[in-house]
């Protein structure tokens, strides 16, 4: 049985997650319904308002509650509860990003921060809007000290021990954010805040997207590796087979930190400012993420195949059969590693110079943000969520869940699959993102991209109804589902392999070569856009 001080610690960070799940999601519906000119919001609720509510609930607030009451709930079962003052700790972390939440939601909804997701300058939020997400980043330190400082202790008292693979991969997604962060930070402590406070009366509009960036793109992969350590670890367990490679899913995680943060300018493809030469720079790098990501997926399905033969299948995709279909913990990760075959496949080309022309304000790139986090990290955390709740709740997984949870997840995958086609078929079109209306006042341009917009709104209903279901099903699992004992699927190796390469648990170098990247990629374009800069921009504020 897990402890209950720890129980209590992962589930108040899924009922936060799961809050904003739902208010984020209700905002995702109207805004498709604005955009396909379905619905017209009441004038003292503005389109722009709702896109930035959105995409702060879900792809900040939702994510970061989800995946650390996840993690917490991991680095327990593997390597035993945590000390007081590590618990003490997760619990300040956890009340700072619940402060830093509802302040920055509340000014959002006052219409003080509209600023999109992004939050780009030279759109001006109050200050209390920074401020709220200065809060949530220090409490994410808070809680990374304390699964950091777990695993150290493990490490100590085990010496000699391989380190359990779960706390391994928590340890190296909390690195990548820590690194990841201190764009964010330096650019909300010391551009957007003087500025928005009006210490500064301009803001230097280049270097806060450059920051930005240096951030965003490294959070697309604090999204992805907890889902990765579900595929890895858990998934395996789920399906009856065992982990392909424990080495190998351990170098791929480090080789996401050493190329998913020197990488940011392909998000600046078209932005003046920066040298061709440095931008040429990141995309080789942006490429060189795709190496840990096909070890990934050589890793799972190389699992599913020995797994399948295992239980007697025979032919070439026999083993294909022998997967638990009617398995939700199973099903809805599977479906999130199909989606991100085309996700991936979409990121190549946003990162390529000569593709991205034809896409990068348009919204298939919105699309392709939507299966790569709507579909593959969303749905794999909707598997996680109906075996870790009753697990942390004492209940048990019942086969009537289990089947309604089926039909939800089949109702999310259909419904995404309608809106992100429609957003990458209308933005082949030439239909921009960030953008109320699209009509463009009957142009015949934009004669194609109405159909688009309502099979958007389609999708984007379905999607809401799909929450709603889950939302009840979790109730459901956490307070009515029978009491038992529901297990936290950790997978075992084919092969025991008590020595590790002690290459792969030598942090000090893996992140000497992670900042020795950042600098080779970053130094000379940052110092170019200070000393270089165009005259700042004033704070706008237009809606």
């Amino acid at each position: 049985m897990v402890n209950a001080l720890d129980a209590r610690l992962s589930m108040y960070h899924f009922y936060t997650a799961f809050a904003a799940l739902l208010i984020g999601g209700f905002f995702g519906l109207l805004q498709t319904l604005v955009r396909s000119e379905q619905l017209t919001l009441p004038v003292d609720l503005n389109y722009y308002q709702v896109l930035t509510a959105h995409g702060v609930l879900l792809a900040l607030v939702f994510t970061t509650f989800f995946i650390f009451g996840f993690m917490y709930a991991g680095v327990v079962k593997t390597t035993g509860e945590f000390a007081s003052h590590r618990r003490k700790a997760a619990w300040i972390g956890f009340v700072l990003m619940l402060i830093g939440t509802i302040m920055a939601t509340t000014l959002i909804l006052m219409n003080k921060a509209t600023v999109l997701y992004t939050f780009y300058a030279p759109l001006q939020a109050s200050p209390f809007f920074y401020i709220g997400l200065a809060f949530i980043i220090i409490g994410t330190y808070f809680a990374a000290y304390a699964i950091i400082s777990q695993y150290r202790s493990w490490r100590k008292e085990h010496k000699g021990e391989k380190s359990p693979l779960f706390t391994f991969m928590a340890v190296a997604t909390l690195v990548l954010w820590l690194i990841a962060t201190i764009g964010v930070v330096t650019a909300v402590t010391l551009q957007y805040i003087p500025w928005s406070f009006g210490w500064t009366e301009t803001i230097n509009v280049a270097l806060s997207r450059t920051l930005f960036w240096f951030f965003g793109h490294p959070l697309v992969y604090f999204w992805l590796l907890p889902a990765y350590m579900a595929w890895y670890v858990t998934v395996p367990k789920i399906i009856g087979g065992k982990i392909f490679s424990d080495s190998l899913a351990r170098l791929a995680f480090l080789l996401f930190i050493l190329f998913s943060i020197p990488v940011g300018f392909h998000h600046q493809l078209l932005e003046p400012g920066i040298s061709e030469v440095w931008k040429y720079v990141q995309v080789v790098l942006t490429f060189a993420v795709i190496i840990p990501s096909l070890m990934t997926a050589f890793a799972m399905f190389a699992s599913f195949e020995i797994a399948g033969r295992e239980k007697g299948a025979t032919g070439l995709l026999g083993w294909f059969k022998k997967l638990p279909w009617s398995d939700v913990r199973f099903l809805a990760p599977f479906i999130g590693m199909a989606f991100f075959i085309p996700a991936g496949a979409g990121g190549i080309i946003n990162a390529s110079h000569q593709m991205n022309q034809v896409v990068h304000n348009t919204i298939w790139v919105t699309g392709h943000f939507h299966i790569t986090i709507g579909a593959t990290v969303i749905l794999t955390f909707f598997g996680i969520s109906y075996w870790l709740i009753p697990h942390l709740k004492g209940r048990v997984l019942t086969k009537h869940i289990n089947n309604l949870g089926k039909y939800q997840i089949v109702l999310w995958t259909v419904g995404m699959f309608i809106m992100s086609a429609a957003m990458h078929f209308s933005g082949l079109s030439g239909n921009p993102r960030r953008t109320q209306i699209t009509s463009y006042n009957g142009h015949e341009a934009a004669a194609s991209w109405g159909s688009y917009e309502v099979a958007m709104s389609v999708g984007g209903t379905l999607l809401l109804f799909s929450i709603f279901l889950f939302i009840g099903l979790m109730i459901n699992l956490a307070f009515w589902a029978p009491k038992g004992s529901e297990e936290f699927p950790i997978g075992e190796e084919f092969e025991d392999t008590h020595q590790l390469p002690k290459l792969l648990e030598n942090w000090k170098v893996w992140i000497a070569i992670a900042i020795l990247l950042i600098l080779i990629a970053y130094t000379i374009p940052v110092i170019d856009l200070i000393q270089d800069a165009p005259p700042g921009s004033p704070g706008y504020q237009f809606w």
